[in-house]
């Protein structure tokens, strides 16, 4: 029997194999992140921020471990059933569409590790944004943090294999009308099973053009979770800060 599926950030995010495959994602690094982007933005000591696509909720937990007030929102319905065993008075998960405006008003809205850009309707990139700025408040901020698209595919491997869990993922990787795909394919307890990544390759350029039709302002650039200046043929992420 083999699972196919082509909306990856409906169903995708929603199986425990997604999980498995980026489980070594490094905590570390992304607390350090945190630390540097908290720090730059100078948020009040209670601020409230909104985690958008959270996931499971790792980047939610530390920031409310440094004293923020967080909601943390993710379309994947078990991403959020696990984030919710670490929820406190300062600290809410919910399903939610990252496209519809929260309605409620925060000191910062993050959108972290490439959570942007995925979208069947790419009027919904544009949705998200103007989403952003509705939940920010008079003095707060918007950040995404996304790949360099141009290092990105500067560098692509188009395929290779990764085994977790004892599981063998085999991934594939190309880039088709401006989106860059990943097709991940891999064999559990005797079934095959076939699930593709799709995210739009954003370049900084594509990003202005999206912040100048949504009437936001782009304050600074950024290249990498120490917050170095971006550049497009080194950085590795492409950290965006406005208001």
């Amino acid at each position: 029997m083999t699972e196919n599926t082509t909306k990856w950030y409906a169903s995708w995010f929603d199986t425990p194999y997604y999980h498995i495959l980026y489980k070594d994602r490094d905590h570390d690094e992304a607390q350090m992140f945190m630390d540097n982007l908290t720090n730059y933005l100078n948020l009040p000591e209670d601020g409230k921020i909104l985690d958008l696509a959270c996931g499971k909720g790792r980047h939610s937990v530390y920031l409310n471990s440094l004293g923020y007030d967080v909601t943390g929102v993710d379309l994947s319905e078990n991403s959020i059933a696990y984030a919710k065993q670490f929820e406190n008075d300062k600290l809410h998960f919910e399903v939610h569409d990252m496209c519809q405006p929260y309605n409620k008003k925060f000191d910062a809205v993050l959108n972290l590790f490439t959570s942007f850009g995925y979208f069947d309707d790419e009027a919904d990139n544009l949705r998200t944004i103007n989403a952003i700025q509705a939940d920010l408040n008079e003095y707060g901020f918007g950040v995404i943090d996304f790949m360099n698209s141009d290092f990105i595919l500067n560098n692509l491997v188009p395929e290779d294999t990764k085994t977790v869990e004892g599981i063998r993922f085999r991934l594939k990787r190309y880039v088709k009308d401006g989106y860059l795909f990943k097709d991940i394919f891999f064999e559990d307890k005797g079934q095959h099973f076939a699930f593709q990544e799709r995210v739009k390759a954003f370049t900084l350029k594509d990003f202005e053009t999206l912040f100048e039709k949504a009437n936001v302002h782009l304050l600074d650039v950024f290249g990498d979770y120490k917050l170095r200046k971006f550049d497009k043929n080194s950085s590795e992420r492409l950290i965006m800060i406005f208001k």
